[in-house]
C-alpha cells in the first residue's frame, strides 16, 4: 500500500492567516465560569483565571478567540458586563436556559487574551439588538477617549482602547432556534447597514456576516448568495459552521466527514465568486469557518437542562468526551481547512475549554487536555507559512456516504523563513499500513527534525483528570529522510507530524 507524495516550493496554494487556528469562547455551561474563571481556585490569578488552564492555552498558541457567542450573543446586553461586579445584572440567558452573572464581561475578557496572547473577535448582537448597540459597543472598545462611550471605559479603569479589529455581525441568523432569526432578505439588509455605521466608525475594521449554520439548512446555499448579494463590498468574510457526529458508529464513514467539510467549503467559495462578478467588482470576500467541532457525545443530557424547570448557573452542558477516533478526525478537518487556506482566512474551533473544547477541567479540581488537543496544538504551532500543493497518489476507499475516500490525508505546509516544512497525516484505514515516500527534491537537501505520531489500540479511548495521557502523542520511529526523500510506515488509524528541516 504505496502513499507517494511529491512536495516542490514552486507549487504553493496558498499563504496561511494565522487566524486559521483561531478559537472560540461563549458564555454556556462552564466554559468562561468553571473553565478560565474560577475565583476560589488554588491555581487562580488576581483576576480569578485560572493559570493551570492559561498555560495550556498558550501552549496552543492560537493566536484569536471568538466572543462571547453563539447564540449567547443574540439577546445579550453588552453594557451588562461593565462597571463594578457587585452591581452587575445577574440575566437569563434564552439561549442555553441558564443564569449569566455578568461577573466577566469586556474588561475581564480582554484581561484574559491578554494573559493567553490572543486577539478578540468580538460579536455583536444583530438578534435582539441592532446598529446602536453595536456601534456603541465599538466605541466603547475602539476609541481612544473624549465621547461619552470611550469616556465610561475610562471610568472603568481602561484608559488605552483595545483596538479590536475582527467583528462579527451577528451569529447563525439564518436558524430559527436564533433569538431575532432573519430572512436572508432581512439579516442581508440589516448586515450592510450595521457594516456601513461600523466602517463610518473605522473603515480598517474587519467584519464577519453570517452564513448558513450548516449545509443542512434548507435555505443553503441559497442564504450564501441573498445575503452576500445585500452586503457583498460592506463585508470581508462570511461565516461557515460545521460539526461532526458518528451516531451510526462507523469509523470509516466517520473520518471521510471531513470530504464534505471540503465540498461546504467550495460551493460557499463558488456563492462568493457568482456575487462577486454579479457586482463587477474587485473585493474579495473571504471565508471565517468561525465555528466546527465534533459534537454528539453529550446531546441526550444537555437536552435535559436546556428543557429544565431551573435556570441553573453554569451547568455542565455541551461537555463532549472524546475518544481517539475523535482525534483522527479532527486531525482530517484541520488538513482540510490548511488545503483550503486560498479561501479560509480565519477558523475558530468551538469550543476552547470544557463546552465542546480541547481543554477539559473539574471545577475546583483539575486541568488536562482531552485527545483533539493534539492535532489542534501541532497544527496551530507547526502550520504557519505556505500551503504547499502537493500531488498525492493514494489508496482509495468508498465509505457510506462518501466515494473515493484517499486513504491518507496528508496537508504541507512550507514555512519559508524557518527553513521547514511540516506535514499533518492521517491514516484513515483500519487494517493497512502505508509505504510513505514524499519527493522533496526541489527543496535540495533535506532533514528530519522531528516526528509525533498519535495512536491508540482502542478507537474508543479517552483522556481522563485520573489518566490525562491515555491518548498522547509519542516520538515516531521509522520515519527516516534521506537527502530528498522522507520514508516510512504510517500504521493504521494514526495521526503524524512529520517537520522537514530544508536548506
Amino acid at each position: 500500500m504505496q502513499a507517494k507524495i511529491t512536495a516542490h516550493p514552486r507549487f504553493i496554494r496558498a499563504c496561511i492567516d494565522d487566524r486559521l487556528y483561531g478559537a472560540f469562547i461563549e458564555h454556556l455551561g462552564r466554559a468562561v465560569y468553571g473553565g478560565i474563571y474560577e475565583p476560589g481556585h488554588a491555581s487562580a490569578d488576581g483576576n480569578g483565571f485560572r493559570t493551570d488552564v492559561l498555560e495550556l492555552v498558550r501552549e496552543i498558541g492560537a493566536p484569536v478567540v471568538r466572543y462571547p457567542g453563539g447564540n449567547f450573543v443574540s439577546a445579550y446586553d453588552w453594557e451588562d458586563g461593565i462597571g463594578p461586579i457587585e452591581q452587575r445584572p445577574t440575566r437569563l440567558d434564552l439561549a442555553w436556559h441558564t443564569r449569566e452573572s455578568n461577573e466577566v464581561g469586556i474588561h475581564e475578557f480582554a484581561d484574559w487574551c491578554d494573559a493567553a496572547n490572543m486577539d478578540m473577535m468580538l460579536a455583536v448582537n444583530l438578534g435582539s439588538r441592532g446598529i446602536d448597540a453595536a456601534r456603541n459597543l465599538v466605541e466603547y472598545v475602539n476609541h481612544p477617549g473624549g465621547s461619552y462611550w470611550s469616556d465610561r471605559r475610562i471610568a472603568n479603569g481602561r484608559a488605552e482602547p483595545w483596538d479590536v479589529k475582527l467583528w462579527c455581525l451577528g451569529n447563525e441568523m439564518d436558524g430559527p432556534w436564533q433569538i431575532g432569526h432573519k430572512t436572508a432578505d432581512e439579516y442581508g439588509h440589516l448586515a450592510n447597514e450595521t457594516a456601513k455605521a461600523l466602517r463610518a466608525f473605522d473603515p480598517s475594521l474587519e467584519l464577519v456576516a453570517c452564513g448558513s449554520s450548516n449545509a443542512e439548512m434548507p435555505s443553503y446555499p441559497e442564504w450564501e448568495a441573498t445575503v452576500l448579494d445585500r452586503c457583498y463590498e460592506s463585508v470581508d468574510y462570511i461565516s461557515l459552521h460545521m460539526y461532526f457526529t458518528n451516531y451510526a458508529d462507523d469509523l470509516i464513514d466517520y473520518l471521510a466527514l471531513s470530504e464534505k467539510m471540503d465540498r461546504y467549503i467550495g460551493a460557499v467559495a463558488g456563492v462568493i465568486d457568482y456575487i462577486k462578478a454579479k457586482k463587477r467588482t474587485r473585493h474579495q470576500v473571504a471565508i471565517c469557518f468561525d465555528e466546527w467541532n465534533v459534537w454528539y457525545h453529550s446531546t441526550e443530557q444537555d437536552k435535559q437542562v436546556v428543557a429544565g424547570a431551573n435556570w441553573p448557573f453554569a451547568p455542565p452542558l455541551l461537555e463532549d468526551i472524546y475518544n481517539f477516533e475523535d482525534a483522527l478526525l479532527i486531525g482530517c478537518v484541520l488538513n482540510t481547512l490548511i488545503r483550503r487556506a486560498d479561501r479560509v482566512k480565519i477558523a475558530c474551533i468551538a469550543q476552547l475549554v470544557n463546552v465542546i473544547a480541547p481543554i477539559m477541567t473539574e471545577t475546583g479540581g483539575r486541568a488536562w487536555c482531552q485527545t483533539i488537543f493534539y492535532p489542534y496544538y501541532f497544527a496551530a504551532r507547526y502550520g504557519r507559512g505556505a500551503v504547499l500543493d502537493l500531488d498525492v497518489d493514494v489508496p482509495c476507499h468508498d465509505t457510506v456516504h462518501e466515494k473515493q475516500v484517499p486513504a491518507l490525508d496528508i496537508s504541507g505546509v512550507y514555512n519559508a523563513d524557518a527553513g521547514t516544512v511540516a506535514f499533518f497525516a492521517v491514516n484513515r484505514s483500519p487494517d493497512d499500513t502505508l509505504s510513505l515516500d514524499i519527493d522533496m527534491a526541489g527543496f535540495g537537501a533535506a532533514s528530519l527534525i522531528e516526528h509525533q505520531i498519535l495512536r491508540h489500540t482502542d478507537t474508543k479511548a479517552v483522556n481522563t483528570a485520573d489518566r490525562p495521557e491515555e491518548v498522547a502523542p509519542v516520538r515516531g520511529e521509522g520515519i527516516s529522510c534521506s537527502r530528498t526523500r522522507v520514508t516510512g510506515p504510517i500504521e493504521p488509524l494514526s495521526y503524524h507530524l512529520i517537520r522537514i528541516e530544508v536548506g
